[in-house]
């Protein structure tokens, strides 16, 4: 088994939190947990116009791909998708990528087509089980023979109501407690908040930071996500919360994919002000060759190009190996808002 890129990065932030320069990328390919047929995107013709949606066996094939290029440090899956690449195909023993599952699948990310649920208060549920995720079997006299992944996303979506907060933190505690018992890793994931109006907009950045400490004041290390994923909060929001404590690995969530431009000035913002994972989901499904827009992730995080300088060079990759961009350059190099929820 290959050591892996994960484990040594996070070994080298928590030895050096201030100046250790590391920085984790996940490909967060788990969307079929939330959006079914459309979550494995678009395919498109030579002149960049859509023609149908892959396939799950194209979905899983870039996911190959993107394992065997190596670049990444970690793969987000869905628990079925885990169970063909992690368990049967064994892609992650000679890799330094890291296999991850989706631990759980909240209401507020049931968005099936005609769905109305997005925008109402989020319910805690579970469809993957961590024996499912390490075996591939729900026994537990195989839970220690562990050969799938072993690591998984939580995600809260915290709603300001006391009720619904309560069942999703007493949900997530007894998560946490199996993990530990089972030493199966996780990491945090908290949305802002879906309802319209819980909380007043100027001060959602602040709530889900102070939600996030208080969650996890009563939690000992054992018992700790391995780092956060968030919607990016800004500089200064991002800034204080990992000053509070550098030990509580911050990572930044993509939303939806927006310009070229918009996933490399986020990423390169993100670790400018203290983030140290990017998980992108759509901004890497949705790239013209994601094997290309990956490298350029990793050429902002490694300072050898600056965002929009990156922007020019995806561009001229892609001119180079004949894929025909979706936007001219000067449209893909524009900023623009992108989705901080997953919907």
């Amino acid at each position: 088994m290959k050591s892996k890129s994960l484990d040594r990065k996070l070994a080298a932030i928590h030895a050096d939190p201030h100046g250790s320069r590391e920085f984790l990328i996940a490909d967060a390919k788990d969307a079929d947990m939330a959006f079914g047929l459309r979550a494995t995107g678009q395919l498109y013709d030579g002149g960049g116009k859509p023609t149908r949606s892959r396939t799950l066996a194209e979905y899983r094939d870039e996911m190959r791909a993107i394992v065997k290029q190596g670049l990444v440090d970690i793969m987000l899956m869905s628990n079925s998708t885990s169970e063909q690449l992690t368990l049967k195909e064994r892609i992650f023993d000679h890799s330094t990528v890291t296999p991850a599952i989706r631990a759980n699948d909240t209401t507020d990310i049931w968005l099936m087509r005609g769905s109305a649920l997005g925008d109402k208060a989020s319910r805690p549920f579970r469809s993957a089980t961590i024996n499912h995720a390490r075996t591939g079997r729900i026994d537990d006299e195989h839970c220690d023979r562990i050969s799938g992944a072993n690591l998984g996303l939580y995600s809260i979506t915290f709603a300001n109501d006391r009720d619904r907060d309560w069942e999703a933190l007493t949900a997530y505690a007894a998560f946490r407690e199996e993990a530990e018992r089972k030493r199966f890793r996780h990491f945090l994931e908290v949305f802002h908040p879906n309802v319209p109006g819980a909380v007043p907009a100027e001060e959602v950045v602040h709530f889900v930071s102070d939600a996030i400490v208080r969650t996890l004041a009563g939690v000992t290390s054992a018992g700790r996500p391995a780092f956060l994923k968030i919607p990016y909060p800004g500089p200064r929001a991002l800034e204080d919360l990992v000053a509070y404590d550098p030990h509580l690995v911050v990572g930044v969530l993509g939303g939806s994919a927006g310009t070229t431009r918009d996933a490399f000035q986020l990423i390169h913002d993100a670790r400018k002000h203290g983030a140290r994972v990017a998980l992108f989901g759509r901004k890497i499904n949705e790239a013209e060759s994601q094997l290309l827009f990956i490298q350029h992730l990793r050429d902002i995080v490694d300072n050898n190009l600056a965002p929009a300088e990156a922007v020019r060079s995806y561009h001229a990759a892609l001119k180079t190996q004949s894929i025909s961009s979706r936007r001219s350059l000067e449209d893909d190099s524009r900023i623009t808002a992108t989705s901080l929820s997953y919907s």
